[in-house]
């Protein structure tokens, strides 16, 4: 999962994909037979029926999801759900009782032939301690459109996770079902999907709307953009050739071709503010499902390019390289692997090194993003908390600390990535290291969690087993200064750089108005001074286009971190006069650097060696 704050900021069924081998249909009798209709909405809620596998036992407990793989949260699913009867075969009623938010306990179980129950969508909660993250969540807007994670919909009997699942979808006329499954029946009212049991079905989301649809082909593997519009318009064909660019990327990244046959992305763009304040996306392991604000079309494709190029990633980890606590999910009571450094930090660090890679970005904004994430990791953060044990605690004790799993989980991928390249003199590096691990594990086959770091270093060398208990079971901080050495890159706590900038006002939010304003100017360099920055300043346009919470850190790269040194620069602010009427004031300057002082000052070395650059060379741009 990623999440990015707002504030501070005939084809369906050619369209649809299997996630696994479906079960024989007579298999598929024997076990959960679900059917939902999406054209009986009853205040924002669905009816859910289920025709039960055979129980051998005069009680049975049917439960929700208290979390589900990805989301490294607890959301308690069963709180959405209510009015649960159970029938036998006749229709008479059998006894059902509550016992906690997730579980109900069905008595004379042998004789149960049919559950149905009531759900509730999780978008328009009135419970702050209800609010779920939207792509995990669940939307149901009648006639417009279903978001439907299964997780919400869908449970399951103590037990009985392995046994397979039928969902049978009756749909609204004109509406298309996208998803990573392959229906094995589909008709203009309805669709029925197999699975061969609940964490396939956990796995794979469900948008239902009216279609907007793109296809792409990488390498072998055909990849579908799914969006859902609040606003009206399409959006998948733009999306999709933006998305196109990375992802041929990543397949060349990966070796020339993809580990998955066939992709989705389902993308939902809300037209008005959201609950949790953020956006972001949720993975599975043949599809991932966003959530985004209305934002202008080149913002929108550049927000999802950015996301899909992590959330892609975890086609590799932990999809296929996991642990037995992911493997063989414990829906109702989670356990946390100690392995958050592998699942997201090498996913998010994979993420940013593939563009450098892939020649999408110059080696001095990667440089710059490894740079943020260093000062990140450190001001943000406790860069002295043991990885392993932030994992462990991401959902309790270390839940403030999960956010450094892209952080400074991403730099552990990176330390280990060129300390395997010095290890191998530049033939060997973390991707060798996933794509060995895949070979070893793989999808169906989980490792244990306390075995990894000895597997890596008999797959590696001996030296690695130290690596891992100074940095990642340690609180060792990571030697930057050493690290980048290596690779012909200097490194400083501090230092003094010149450097575009708004001329570092200290910025703030006017909830009145709606602006970003400006709280002090008691920091402001020379520019910021000439510029004539006030306190209390809304800031209302810069170059003309106008500022909003959600543009403003793109308008800010675009007309003054990209702008071209001695262009001219103009902002147009909301000031008060004498009577504390706020009016328009335009502040206009030359745009020139600053000298300022930073932190974690990254920069390539001039005088690198040779074997310096060689190591850079294959750290950077080494084919698998």
């Amino acid at each position: 999962m990623r999440k990015n704050f707002l504030a501070a900021l005939g084809l369906a069924l050619l369209l649809q994909f299997p996630t696994q081998a479906d079960p024989e249909p007579e298999t598929a009798a024997r076990g959960y037979r679900f059917s939902i209709d999406l054209t009986q909405v009853k205040n924002d809620k669905l009816q859910v029926t289920l025709l039960t596998p055979d129980i051998d036992q005069d009680e049975i407990i049917y439960n929700f999801p208290k979390m589900v793989p990805g989301t490294y949260s607890v959301y308690d699913f069963g709180k959405f759900v209510n009015d649960m009867v159970a029938l036998d075969k006749k229709g008479k009623k059998l006894p059902v009782e509550r016992i906690n938010q997730n579980s109900w306990r069905i008595k004379k179980a042998k004789k149960l032939a049919k559950l149905t129950y009531w759900v509730e969508d999780t978008w328009d909660t009135s419970k702050k301690e209800d609010i779920v993250f939207e792509p995990a969540a669940t939307d149901i807007e009648n006639g417009k459109v279903f978001l439907l994670n299964n997780h919400g919909f869908y449970g399951y009997f103590d037990g009985m996770t392995k046994v397979p699942y039928e969902v049978t979808v009756t749909k609204p006329k004109g509406f298309y079902g996208a998803t990573p499954l392959r229906a094995t029946s589909s008709t203009a009212t309805a669709d029925t999907y197999r699975l061969a049991n609940y964490n396939d079905l956990v796995d794979s989301p469900m948008l239902y709307s009216v279609p907007d649809t793109a296809m792409l082909k990488v390498g072998s593997a055909e990849v579908l953009i799914s969006t859902y519009a609040a606003g009206g318009g399409k959006r998948s064909q733009n999306l999709a050739q933006n998305i196109k660019t990375i992802l041929e990327a990543q397949k060349n990244y990966l070796g020339g071709d993809l580990p998955v046959d066939k992709y989705a992305f389902l993308i939902y763009i809300d037209n008005k503010p959201n609950r949790t304040g953020m956006y972001g996306a949720l993975e599975h392991s043949y599809s991932s499902v966003y959530y985004f604000p209305e934002m202008p079309p080149a913002m929108l494709a550049e927000q999802v390019r950015n996301i899909a190029a992590h959330e892609f990633f975890h086609i590799v980890t932990p999809l296929n390289i996991h642990s037995e606590e992911i493997g063989n999910f414990d829906f109702g009571n989670p356990k946390m692997s100690k392995h958050l450094w592998l699942y997201e930090g090498v996913t998010e660090y994979f993420a940013h090194h593939v563009q450098v890679n892939q020649k999408l970005v110059e080696f001095p904004d990667f440089l710059a993003e490894l740079r943020n994430k260093i000062i990140s990791s450190k001001q943000e953060y406790k860069d002295d908390l043991a990885f392993t044990e932030l994992s462990l605690g991401a959902l309790d004790q270390h839940e403030k600390q999960y956010g450094n799993v892209y952080q400074k989980g991403a730099l552990l991928g990176m330390a280990l990535d060129i300390r395997l390249r010095e290890l191998s003199g530049g033939k060997y590096g973390i991707r060798n290291l996933m794509a060995d691990l895949s070979k070893t594990y793989g999808k169906d086959q989980s490792f244990k969690d306390e075995e990894l770091f000895d597997k890596i270093t008999a797959l590696t060398y001996p030296e690695i087993r130290e690596f891992f208990r100074l940095y990642v079971e340690g609180a060792t901080p990571l030697p930057y200064q050493e690290i980048f050495s290596k690779v012909g890159v200097t490194y400083a706590p501090t230092g003094v750089q010149r450097r575009l900038s708004l001329g570092r006002p200290t910025l703030g939010y006017d909830q009145a108005s709606g602006h970003i304003m400006v709280a002090s100017v008691e920091n402001v360099t020379a520019f910021g001074k000439q510029l004539g920055y006030q306190a209390g300043d809304q800031l209302w346009q810069i170059n003309g286009e106008d500022i909003t919470l959600q543009n403003a850190t793109d308008l800010i790269t675009k007309h003054v971190l990209n702008g071209q040194e001695g262009s001219d620069l103009t902002l147009v602010v909301g000031r008060k006069d004498a009577s504390g009427t706020v009016k328009p004031k335009v502040l206009k300057t030359k745009l020139v650097p600053s000298e300022e002082y930073v932190a974690h000052v990254l920069n390539p070395d001039p005088n690198a060696t040779e074997a310096q650059k060689a190591l850079q060379q294959a750290w950077l741009y080494s084919t698998l």
